[in-house]
């Protein structure tokens, strides 16, 4: 048997269906973000702007992270040593849960090597420490929320329709009263760009008895006056029993973590695998998310710049035609509908209008609703959305997309 046919194949369908994923080969410059140079599959390169970073603040950029992560490389080296079980605990990781345990108000904070593997590991590792654990789970939450909610048996697990309190109720109420129960859900859906109703998602766990487990990563470093999220935001973080974060987005580094009482940190430190068996973050690393985190608490006014760049952009491509769909939170997206001619604006505005914005295609959005995800910041300038709006005008006559409505079809 020729194995590889079956892998190319796979290939062959991903091709078929107009979303195979091709990567951008980008330098970013320290200072110049969100200026980058991109480098063609031929050698030869010119300078583009990126539109669809996670680092929604330019915190990777901030000179304050990038001296404390310079410092750290010459006080300890490269690497950790290891995992935290072995060898892997290093001053940097316990400065940082103790920045992040103070930043959420909650007693104990626990660090993992991405948002990813905190989301999986904890929520999996729940089913081992509550025996017949039952989790309602909204139906958008992220990937590896539902990676690590398949741990658990089928009857175990619970959909709710997106942000529907009321189906979430039903679901509640049908279910065992004796048996344990989680409600997990985000604050900002990062592909919608909407928020969930916290106070009315705690008030249904307090009537039927259940813990709360909160995605906050496309929200910490953001909202709040310190940066804490949605929850700091709505004065509603001590009411969620666990708080899930990440480093790797506003705050600028990479990891992930969680925040919770002491006793539900240390239950999950030691059942974990995603946790116990993992080398731990470097201690760079470490310390470059510290001095983010700390700097972001008394700068509240890069937030305020970010929503205002955020709320500019939706303004000035909603008044260019554009189908610019519904967001309450820094999301901008537009609807394109179509893998096919998603890929291909995608293409043309890098490759004639130094413009990046990568298409976002089945499985992160359902078939018919893919769309380009802008991603604004405080460094991102009126030119800037200027030369934006007037390039995608362009091409939604271009690539024959029509507008009905205001939405594309």
């Amino acid at each position: 048997m020729d194995y590889r046919d079956a892998f190319r194949t796979a290939l062959q369908r991903v091709h078929a269906e107009g979303r195979y994923r091709v990567f951008a080969d980008l330098k970013r410059h320290r200072g110049a973000f969100p200026r980058a140079t991109w480098t063609r599959e031929d050698g030869s390169q010119s300078d583009v702007t990126v539109w669809c970073s996670n680092d929604y603040l330019g915190q990777g950029q901030n000179a304050v992270v990038l001296d404390a992560m310079h410092k750290a490389i010459e006080e300890a080296g490269a690497g950790s040593g290891g995992t935290r079980n072995i060898s892997g605990t290093t001053h940097y990781h316990v400065e940082l849960e103790h920045e992040l345990a103070d930043l959420h108000g909650k007693e104990a904070a626990l660090l993992f090597t991405s948002g990813y593997v905190s989301n999986e590991a904890s929520l999996s590792t729940l089913y081992k420490i509550l025996p017949g654990l039952i989790v309602f789970s909204d139906e958008l939450n992220h990937n590896s929320m539902i990676s690590g909610i398949r741990a658990g048996k089928r009857e175990q697990r619970r959909v709710f329709r997106h942000n529907d309190l009321v189906h979430l109720e039903e679901l509640l109420a049908e279910a065992d009263p004796a048996a344990p129960k989680l409600i997990a859900f985000e604050s900002v859906y990062s592909m919608d760009g909407d928020i969930a109703d916290i106070a009315g998602t705690v008030a249904l766990a307090r009537k039927y008895g259940a813990m709360t487990y909160i995605d906050e990563v496309h929200a910490v470093g953001m909202y709040g006056p310190r940066g804490a999220g949605v929850a700091e935001r709505d004065g509603l973080m001590a009411e969620i029993d666990i708080i899930e974060g990440t480093l790797g987005k506003a705050f600028g580094v990479m990891g992930g973590y969680i925040a919770a009482d002491a006793v539900i940190v240390d239950a999950i430190r030691s059942y974990a695998d995603g946790f116990i068996f993992t080398t731990s973050l470097p201690p760079a690393l470490a310390a470059g998310a510290v001095a983010s985190i700390r700097y972001l608490k008394e700068h509240n006014e890069v937030r305020e710049a970010h929503q205002e760049r955020a709320a500019t952009l939706k303004a000035r491509l909603s008044k260019a035609g554009l189908p610019v769909m519904p967001s309450v939170s820094h999301i901008v997206p537009v609807l394109v509908g179509d893998p096919v001619h998603c890929k291909m604006i995608s293409d043309i505005l890098l490759e004639d209008f130094g413009i990046y914005v990568q298409p976002i295609n089945y499985p992160t959005v359902p078939r018919g609703t893919e769309r380009l995800r802008f991603t604004p910041s405080p460094a991102h300038t009126d030119e800037m959305m200027d030369k934006l709006a007037q390039a995608l005008e362009s091409l939604w006559v271009h690539c024959n997309i029509k507008r009905v409505g205001g939405v594309a079809a």
